[in-house]
């Protein structure tokens, strides 16, 4: 019996180390474990010898992967070499250093110079320096990079730093203390007819089951575990320490002084602005300034945006016309300008913009003179900072779907197009994105495997039987077999952020931070899904589902865990390509380098069309975050099971950390600034790594036979999970609140410096619609407070009004016969909003 076991047991353990395909198989080993009998002897022979004739073609050694790492360099330092002789030519530097051009530091030259040197950089020492970039890139200091870049640019890039911190004792203690474990272990060597490879013998496949080996994992794994502790615990304490820091000094904003309100009740008798003015005079009556409210001018924007596309193309014809003047250039007049007659183009595009402009002015009145363009939003700016940060982070009334109260973003950062959206509403769209996203990504691999099957020979010639003849052709039948599969995948991949991005939209999230940072959650969990897990358990991700809820849930950790090992050559290809090329691939800019060629040749008559030609791009947190955290979840999970791995991890974050450095110094703008809001994301998605390499970590031991190890491993789990609680007691408030203090301190200090500032001017245009500041149209004067702000007073009679003065109580009230008015203490009940809101009426009526 126990012999029975422990050979099934060491096939199993060898088993697990290979292709995916074999998953099920390994569970029927470890069911046949409790089997005694010759003919299930007989099965498991069988099945070990189906398993590896099937894994020898799939062996990778250490070889294979050091050819692969080359290739792999070679293309990076490809793309370097490229980009650094790019960069060095006159003609590409609006496209590799746009941000200084953004500053005002760099400009075009003005000095006459030759043809050649105009576009070409003639000058060989520059040549020969090819490679400054790269410690031109660490050299600025950070709060110089924080100045220059803004903190979230800086944050995010201090992710890649964090890797390094991390992984990099890891790998350094791993290398000397579980590699030479894992290669004495020679549990492969002693199997016959065994095929396995040169990582096999490094990773914890090679030690035998019940060992006393694995003690040393599991003592690695709570090393490994406390230092990444130390580094996620000293790396959010840094985050939080430069957010307030940056808070307090940074410059006097807009977001400071003002709150965003939604969901502001309809008044019957008085319009949305008139209403916000009314319940703001009341219940703040010390600190309340101005609010703007909200236009509904997206149908305006519209029309904007396409008589801007229509400029464009009137600019692409003059300029052909100025260069030729041969003959005026023609286009179709019909849908998408292939049918229709051919007509003049200039005047075409020329008519069709004083047409847009008509449209333009008749929305432009509809929006200022429609009470149903305003909003149920206000933009309320407050008299100091700690005004301001009451009113955000306190309830406004009793009924908490009403008069909802936050910080405002800053204002290039307000997606406008969600203001409206009610509070009840809220809930409904996000439930059904919950949904969405669940289909989304338990059956993300159902149309590309439909398309894919479309995508072969076979599919092609019955889809389309016209085709047959040119299947044959040997060029068309390498590209469909070898190109198309892999290119419709990473398609589709390109889409999955987009689609994402989309969803967090219908959410309602009112700005582009909350956005990327919504997005990036779901774009994680997506790649955890359908990349890690999908990569690791053969079938789609909806299969994998199915197998989950078909067993108990402590079998779940065995299903992946043991099907780690197998997959540490495919991720470490992975890594390569994606995270050495791929990074590689990003400085070289492309995309934006073709563009602005195209737009500088056919759209650019001007230097300011020359500057609205440049991209710089910007970080696109919602894309690249949820990658680096796969990077992060394989070091974190292989760290223990096959630390070969981790090398490759390292090269990634140092590589993508000098490139990332180099572009936000260079290359991209800042969209928004939220000073590192996203960091308690970060910080929790490493959490979840941790908590899935302890888990699995825990599947695969519990197959070696090594039930005394299972309490220990048990308590990593449970440690982690409180040090999450920990951190976020300790850090996550300076994330959503703002010190009163820190409030009060800033005020005191501008109040000092600055004693006569005028707020109001300064705040008053700072929200309106980004369709009044490009100067389209006038903004509507903005409301601000009445100056009689600890009394306000309303025009009722005593008989009129018995019951609204009896409600009031008499230190509230007082009534003047002199001027007929009754004067009311502010913030006193109900009645006195009421009688507020009829004065300022009347006082309205009078002045009009």
């Amino acid at each position: 019996m126990v012999a029975t076991k422990d050979i099934i047991s060491r096939v199993g353990s060898v088993v697990v180390a290979r292709r995916p395909l074999t998953e099920l198989r390994v569970y029927t080993l470890h069911r046949l474990i409790n089997q005694t009998s010759f003919s299930s002897l007989l099965q498991l022979n069988k099945l070990r010898r189906e398993v590896f004739i099937a894994s020898e073609d799939y062996m990778a050694t250490l070889q294979d992967i050091g050819v692969s790492a080359s290739i792999n360099l070679l293309t990076a330092f490809a793309f370097l070499i490229t980009f650094a002789i790019l960069r060095l030519q006159p003609v590409n530097d609006r496209v590799y250093f746009p941000k200084w051009y953004l500053k005002g530091i760099r400009a075009s030259s003005t000095h006459s110079r030759g043809f050649v040197s105009k576009y070409i950089n003639l000058d060989w020492r520059m040549y020969i320096r090819f490679l400054n970039w790269m410690p031109e890139a660490l050299r600025m200091p950070e709060p110089e990079l924080i100045d220059h870049a803004g903190l979230d640019s800086v944050a995010y890039i201090r992710i890649y730093l964090l890797g390094l911190k991390i992984f990099v004792p890891i790998a350094l203690l791993a290398f000397l203390v579980l590699v030479p474990v894992n290669m004495t272990g020679k549990m492969l060597e002693h199997i016959h007819d065994l095929t396995y490879s040169d990582i096999d013998k490094l990773s914890i496949s090679n030690v035998p089951p019940g060992s006393n080996r694995f003690w040393v994992h599991i003592l690695m794994a709570y090393v490994f575990t406390f230092w990444t502790y130390y580094m996620l615990y000293n790396e959010y304490k840094i985050i939080t320490t430069m957010r307030l820091r940056f808070l307090a000094s940074a410059d006097r904003r807009p977001d400071q002084f003002t709150v965003l309100v939604t969901n502001v009740p309809p008044d019957p008798d008085e319009s949305v602005s008139e209403h916000v003015e009314h319940f703001f005079c009341v219940n703040h009556p010390d600190h309340y300034l101005l609010h703007q409210v909200v236009y509904n001018a997206n149908e305006l924007a519209k029309l904007v945006d396409k008589k801007k596309n229509l400029q464009n193309w009137l600019t692409y014809y003059e300029n052909k016309y100025e260069r030729s003047h041969v003959k005026r250039p023609t286009t179709k007049a019909g849908f998408l300008w292939s049918l229709g007659a051919r007509v003049d183009a200039i005047d075409y595009y020329a008519m069709e913009i004083e047409k847009l402009n008509e449209k333009e002015a008749a929305e432009r009145k509809r929006v200022l003179n429609d009470p149903k363009a305003v909003l149920p939003a206000a933009f309320v700016s407050f008299k100091s900072r700690w005004g301001a940060a009451v009113c955000a982070q306190t309830q406004q009334t009793s009924n908490p779907t009403i008069w909802l109260t936050e910080w405002a973003p800053e204002p290039r950062d307000v997606y406008w197009d969600n203001l409206a959206i009610p509070y009840v509403e809220l809930s409904v769209r996000r439930l059904l994105m919950a949904v969405a996203f669940f289909f989304l990504t338990f059956f993300f691999m159902v149309p590309i495997a439909i398309v894919q099957s479309l995508a072969n020979i076979d599919g092609i010639q019955k889809t389309f039987p016209f085709l047959k003849p040119l299947m044959k052709m040997k060029f068309v039948k390498s590209f469909i077999q070898g190109v198309l599969p892999g290119l419709i995948l990473k398609i589709f991949l390109i889409l999955v952020p987009m689609i994402l991005m989309t969803m967090s939209k219908i959410e309602g999230f009112l700005s582009f931070s909350s956005l990327e940072r919504r997005s990036a959650g779901k774009y994680h969990l997506f790649i955890l899904v359908n990349v890690f897990l999908g990569s690791i358990i053969t079938g789609t991700a909806f299969q994998q589902l199915h197998k989950f809820l078909h067993q108990s849930a402590t079998e779940i950790p065995k299903t992946v865990g043991v099907s780690i090992p197998m997959k540490a050559t495919f991720f470490i290809t992975y890594i390569m390509v994606d995270g050495w090329a791929g990074i590689a691939a990003e400085i070289l800019r492309l995309v934006p380098l073709v563009l602005f060629h195209l737009r500088n040749a056919f759209l650019v008559k001007t230097e300011q069309d020359r500057e609205e030609a440049m991209d710089p791009g910007f970080l696109d947190f919602a894309t690249y975050e949820p990658r680096i955290q796969l990077y992060f979840l394989l070091g974190l999970v292989y760290c223990v099971i096959t630390p070969v791995l981790l090398p490759f991890i390292i090269v990634f974050f140092a590589f993508a950390y000098v490139i990332f450095r180099h572009q936000i110094i260079n290359v991209y703008d800042r969209k928004y600034e939220s000073a590192a809001a996203f960091w308690p994301g970060v910080h929790q998605r490493v959490i979840i790594a941790l908590l899935i390499s302890h888990l699995l970590l825990l599947g695969l031991l519990s197959t070696k036979n090594l039930e005394r190890s299972t309490p220990l491993l048990i308590a990593l789990p449970i440690l982690t999970i409180w040090f999450h609680f920990f951190c976020k007691g300790r850090f996550e408030s300076a994330f959503v609140r703002f010190p009163l203090q820190d409030a009060m301190m800033k005020d005191t200090l501008e109040r000092a410096t600055e004693p006569y500032l005028n707020l109001r001017a300064y705040l008053k245009d700072a929200y309106g619609h980004p369709i009044f500041n490009s100067g389209v149209m006038n903004l509507p004067q903005v409301i601000d407070e009445e100056e009689n702000a600890p009394l306000v007073k309303t025009r009722r009679s005593p008989q009129k009004n018995s019951a609204a003065t009896s409600a009031a109580s008499p230190e509230a009230m007082t009534w003047d016969s002199r001027t007929g008015f009754y004067w009311l203490l502010t913030g006193g009940s109900m009645a006195v909003e009421i009688m507020a809101r009829q004065w300022v009426a009347t006082q309205r009526m009078d002045r009009k």
